[in-house]
């Protein structure tokens, strides 16, 4: 049984099947929200930027939101596979002071994981920013209206009122939460942001924590960030709630492919979209994107026969250290995905890939 499934876009599926996959021609790569979905990646990304790309001259923009943010952060690093597998010993450790019975508050988790934020890509942001290649975008979410600020009142009343709007219609969101794209300011994004209502701010030494803390601000399990520097002024969220699978115009680019390491095999515009299966289907926006994902038959066979998710905080309560060992139990299997596409790419052979669904 295969771990990984390829599927691509027409114009990628054509280039897969005469030229393969080379590191020459992936031009972006992205890294969706999820949480702890994404501890099932990290094998794969350490072999995508520690080893595959190391070689590689040309300039690639990764695209994060959440958990992808800071995956891609690490992944700008020198020392890329190192900090990759960092991130899965960080993420898995997560533990935090609480009442016995009840979750940590949003207050606690916000102090404790910006610190770790700061301590793992703060301190190094001088040397993300300088990758010779690698150019970071990390993807938040900006209050607007009566999510302008936090309140009491107006906050549950603008959730609300934003629930409504996405129902409606995915632009009607913007009215209440902008896309806010913090990015390395050497090179522009090299796709059009012009699906949703967008602010462009520059990633600099002194916000890129600040961007990341507040790319991974899941609503109601932490706090908001309030002003990160350099943005307009306002309350920023998870950068899933606008992006949550991150499905952009890709297909407007000049040249390149997409490459795209995903925990699914569905590319879902925002994190309110979930709920609306018609907005989960391949669009011509994605036409020059390969997309890896794993097999559900090697997931079946994961703990609980499922990935890890930030439903297992709850489920496994006080139980953590059987989480955590579940969970790095999940991220060992992964290494199935990293050998396989290590296969897949070996020598630039023809790579047939499946239709995106």
């Amino acid at each position: 049984m295969k771990a990984l499934q390829v599927f691509a876009g027409p114009r990628a599926r054509e280039h897969l099947k005469h030229h393969g996959l080379r590191p020459a021609d992936v031009r972006v790569i992205p890294a969706a929200a999820g949480g702890p979905k994404g501890l099932v990646l990290l094998p794969l990304d350490r072999f995508i930027f520690g080893h595959w790309l190391a070689g590689s001259t040309r300039s690639v923009h990764l695209l994060g939101a959440s958990i992808g943010a800071w995956r891609m952060a690490a992944a700008c690093l020198p020392d890329a596979d190192a900090a990759l597998a960092q991130l899965g010993d960080d993420y898995i450790g997560q533990e935090y002071p609480h009442v016995p019975g009840r979750m940590p508050t949003a207050a606690v988790i916000t102090e404790l994981f910006g610190q770790r934020i700061d301590e793992r890509l703060g301190s190094r942001a001088l040397e993300i920013l300088s990758h010779p290649q690698r150019r970071l975008h990390v993807f938040t979410s900006r209050g607007q209206r009566l999510l302008h600020r936090p309140g009491r009142v107006s906050m549950p009343v603008g959730w609300a009122a934003a629930f409504a709007a996405n129902a409606m219609r995915r632009q009607a969101l913007g009215g209440w939460m902008e896309r806010v794209v913090l990015s390395d300011p050497r090179d522009p994004l090299p796709l059009p942001l012009d699906d949703y209502p967008t602010s462009l701010a520059a990633l600099n030494a002194c916000n890129l924590s600040r961007a990341v803390l507040a790319s991974c601000a899941i609503p109601f399990a932490l706090d908001p960030v309030q002003d990160v520097p350099g943005g307009p002024a306002g309350t920023y969220w998870d950068g899933g709630i606008t992006d949550y699978h991150l499905h952009l115009r890709y297909a407007a680019m000049t040249d390149g492919l997409v490459l795209y390491p995903h925990f699914g095999s569905r590319v879902v515009p925002g994190w309110l979209d979930k709920a609306w299966k018609r907005r989960h289907r391949p669009t011509p926006a994605l036409d020059n994107l390969v997309l890896l994902a794993p097999h559900p038959e090697w997931v079946a066979g994961l703990p609980n026969a499922k990935l890890p998710d930030r439903g297992d905080f709850k489920a496994y309560g006080e139980h953590i250290a059987e989480r955590q060992r579940d969970w790095r139990r999940s991220l060992a299997e992964s290494q199935r995905l990293a050998d396989e596409f290590l296969v897949l790419v070996h020598g630039g052979r023809p790579v047939e890939a499946l239709p995106l669904v």
